[in-house]
């Protein structure tokens, strides 16, 4: 059946979107945990949604995908998210989410397939252009020798490239990735944020992440936005948004941060060092 996929194959040009959320909240088990942000990803972007564990990240790029009810409005380029019908919504926001549910038994090749399902007819069989599809961008991430193996008996490394492949497969112009370094050590990491910048550059897509780690998040990212208690208090470029102050505030930790010639911030936290008297020493010098 792999060898019917093989053959030319071009990849699709996507006009870049913009994303943009106004005045959206988000109530979960009675508790607001989005409270009234506007934010705004201009096309082409790569944003990094940064924050204390219980920021809304994660619910702020759910209410993107539309997998949780929310008030105010998010729009996708020019149009409103939630008038989009669900195979177009499907066409212009991929998502790879931080636990993806992957069927038992499944092969890598079928799994990424899953990705076509908004291009596809009503009976969501995949169709040899589909097919082409999928195996290019298996062959673009290194994958196309894991066709055959099941999902569920790959390393946490490969596993978090045959999600990403699938979600490529979907060839949309928006992607969000929920934790997409999250239980990689941290030579996958690299390798998997580098494979997703060449991506972002080839495909002139518009790239959303949620991350824990504030170096990825500027070494990466063109915008930083950091959520605490449901809202955004602080959005702009890394060097200008990660600042020792800021994040002493949010994080309650003492850091030194360094802007690179690119522009890009690396962020160290300081040990929180206590005298045998219970005293905390050290000094809590930052590099600007």
């Amino acid at each position: 059946m792999r060898a019917a996929a093989t053959g030319p194959v071009t990849t699709p040009e996507l006009a870049p979107l913009g994303v943009r959320w106004q005045g959206v909240s988000v109530v979960l088990g009675g508790r607001p945990v989005v409270d009234g942000v506007d934010l705004e990803v201009g096309a082409g972007t790569w944003l990094s949604l940064v924050g204390p564990n219980g920021a809304g990240k994660t619910s702020l790029v759910r209410a993107l995908a539309g997998t949780v009810r929310h008030q105010g409005v998010v729009s996708i380029g020019a149009r409103d998210a939630a008038a989009l019908p669900a195979r177009q919504r499907g066409r212009s926001v991929a998502v790879v989410p931080q636990h993806p549910v992957v069927p038992t038994g499944m092969s890598v090749f079928d799994y990424v397939l899953l990705g076509r399902a908004p291009h596809q007819g009503l009976r969501f069989a995949a169709s040899l252009q589909d097919r082409r599809r999928g195996y290019a961008v298996l062959q673009r991430l290194d994958l196309d020798t894991l066709c055959d193996r099941r999902v569920d008996d790959l390393s946490g490394g490969e596993r978090q490239r045959v999600v990403l492949a699938r979600a490529l497969a979907q060839d949309t112009p928006v992607l969000v990735l929920d934790e997409p370094t999250a239980f990689l050590d941290v030579g996958h990491q690299l390798e998997v944020l580098e494979l997703i910048a060449e991506l972002r550059s080839e495909r002139a897509l518009t790239v959303i992440t949620t991350l824990h780690d504030l170096s990825v998040a500027g070494q990466f990212a063109d915008q930083v936005a950091v959520m605490a208690d449901g809202r955004v208090v602080a959005a702009g470029p890394a060097a200008q948004v990660l600042t020792p102050e800021l994040i002493g505030r949010h994080w309650r930790v003492k850091v030194t941060v360094a802007v690179d010639e690119h522009g890009g911030v690396t962020v160290t936290t300081l040990r929180r060092r206590t005298s045998s008297a219970g005293r905390t020493g050290g000094s809590g010098g930052s590099e600007r």
